[in-house]
């Protein structure tokens, strides 16, 4: 049995991956961040310090498009063609992908697999 809590573990695995990965003008991070009622998703230039595009499950807009709760899969898919399209009319054609420490499965895949699908590169 491990002597770290799950946060732990994450926040571990966060600071290993945010070494390696950086956002540029051409080609910005992809930062999802995630509770169990809402998923949040900004494209972030780390070069210049600054968000480019975000979508929230907190947005009227989103919201409207949900049915249900805001944290499963369902949303994730939503959130994900939104930002897509929303890097698009931004110029942005391709992004580096920042799990945010969280596990590559489910509502994290689902938004990765949704933002692929509305033609962003990650």
């Amino acid at each position: 049995m491990s002597k770290y809590t799950s946060e732990q573990l994450r926040k571990r695995r966060h600071q290993r991956l945010r070494q390696k990965v950086k956002g540029t003008a051409e080609r910005p991070r992809l930062c999802v961040n995630r509770s169990l009622r809402h998923i949040h998703v900004q494209l972030i230039d780390d070069v210049a310090g600054v968000t480019v595009a975000s979508a929230n499950t907190l947005q009227k807009e989103m919201a409207g498009q949900i049915d249900g709760a805001k944290g499963n899969r369902q949303a994730a898919r939503v959130i994900g063609e939104n930002i897509a399209r929303l890097a698009m009319e931004k110029g942005v054609q391709s992004a580096v992908f920042d799990r945010n420490g969280y596990l590559y499965h489910g509502v994290v895949q689902e938004l990765a697999e949704a933002v692929r699908a509305g033609g962003l590169k990650i």
